[in-house]
């Protein structure tokens, strides 16, 4: 997995700071600013924190909904939209957010002030739509932060170096809050959602999964780039390479939520910790591709040039001098991933291309797999047992992850949560 970029500016809080003063960074997703009783909601938390003796950061996403709603009317000017003048479209969103908590904050009595990204000049790269952060100079925020302010952020956006509007994709305000936290040196990043932490596997497929108290950065990286949609993986990036505590929290509720931090010993002892899925892929399968070298790279290096991220990838044994190389892409990425594939097996004369998009992607995760053997078996076996096929097979040291039938999801799901113990809380250690 690829991390976001060194923060190359980093401001830090005035050294005559009270020793005494924490600061925090807080973030709210879309459905937590998603009406004006919401936001109004949220500018009271704002306030109670600041009242409790914090500095106070707040980003804020677009109003649920709203992002799907720009771009539904980019799609209606045209199929094919300029990536940079979407990127300047969609930002708005977040540009009314930050002014209606700003002032609902006003409102309620406390003192505010919004920031744009470019305001605070969070720069990235100029991959429209998928930006990476390069640097943040936060010295606007620490100014706000002296006099007083509780400063609202636009999540999701920032410039490049040429000054255009850039967006870090979706889930992308998790990423600049806690880029921000990790600039600022803050003492914590709390991203607030409509969920009150992360739990071993998602509640609304199997109602026995458990919230989890903690969980390390390791694990969190995992579940975040294999499905789970609690937070974002840049974020997770961020924090673990920056060692931010990041605490995940529900905007409706007191739930002292789920901390994301370094791993310790007593998280070995729980072999596998949680149970993740993601419907958003697609198989693309090339037959008859020569066995020589260069041509995988040729493959895989005209899908990273059109930035389609690759995961899982199995290639067969090689027979009469040729291969069958199967890989998956994001669903969303498809058409354009076998637009570019067709152009390379056509030059490197390969046989056929193949797509399908009715897979399903089912991991197992846990740093306690470390030291225990017989999981991807185990895994293996429970799957065949509810006449569940594999596809493709992936792992790592603290993973695996296997490519099924769409249609079995729920199922695997449910049955490998089951017999991984986790529908019942750990044994006290």
């Amino acid at each position: 997995m690829t991390a976001e970029r060194q923060l190359t500016t980093v401001t830090r809080r005035s050294k005559e700071e009270p020793a005494n003063v924490a600061l925090i960074v807080q973030k709210y997703g879309g459905t937590s600013v998603g009406d004006i009783d919401r936001i109004k909601n949220v500018a009271r938390r704002c306030i109670a924190a600041q009242a409790a003796g914090n500095d106070v950061v707040v980003v804020v996403s677009a109003m649920s909904g709203e992002t799907n709603r720009l771009l539904k009317l980019v799609s209606q000017i045209t199929e094919r939209p300029s990536e940079r003048e979407q990127d300047v479209v969609v930002a708005t969103g977040e540009q009314v957010s930050i002014g209606l908590v700003a002032m609902a904050i006003h409102a309620q009595g406390g003192e505010a002030t919004s920031f744009l990204g470019h305001q605070v000049q969070i720069v990235t790269d100029s991959t429209f739509s998928k930006a990476r952060i390069k640097r943040i100079d936060a010295e606007k925020i620490v100014e706000a932060l002296k006099q007083k302010h509780i400063v609202v952020v636009a999540g999701f956006q920032g410039q490049d170096e040429q000054g255009n509007v850039t967006t870090l994709g979706r889930g992308g305000s998790d990423t600049t809050a806690v880029a921000l936290a990790a600039a600022l040196k803050a003492d914590a990043c709390e991203i607030y959602t409509d969920v009150d932490g992360v739990y071993t596997t998602d509640p609304n497929v199997c109602p026995p999964a458990r919230k989890l108290n903690r969980i390390s950065y390791e694990e969190m990286l995992e579940l975040a780039s294999l499905g789970a949609k609690v937070l974002q993986i840049r974020s997770v990036e961020f924090a673990m390479k920056y060692k931010v505590p990041l605490w995940v929290k529900s905007s409706f509720s007191d739930d002292p939520g789920t901390l994301v931090c370094e791993e310790d010993k007593s998280m070995e002892n729980v072999v596998v910790s949680g149970i993740a899925y993601d419907k958003n892929e697609a198989k693309i399968a090339i037959s008859g591709v020569p066995d020589v070298p260069g041509v995988a790279a040729k493959i895989f290096g005209a899908l990273d040039s059109q930035n389609i991220v690759v995961d899982l990838i199995v290639q067969t044994a090689s027979k009469d001098g040729r291969t069958d190389l199967s890989f998956t892409v994001g669903k969303t990425d498809l058409a354009k991933a076998r637009e570019t594939v067709e152009t390379v097996a056509r030059e490197v004369k390969a046989g056929g291309v193949e797509t399908d998009g009715d897979v399903a992607k089912v991991s197992i995760v846990g740093v306690g797999m470390r030291n225990h053997s017989g999981v991807a078996a185990k895994m293996f076996q429970l799957l065949a047992s509810e006449g569940i096929n594999i596809q493709l097979i992936s792992t790592s040291e603290i993973k695996v992850s296997c490519l099924i039938h769409s249609k079995y999801t729920e199922l695997a799901v449910r049955t490998l949560h089951t017999a991984f113990g986790l529908d019942k809380p750990p044994a006290a250690s």
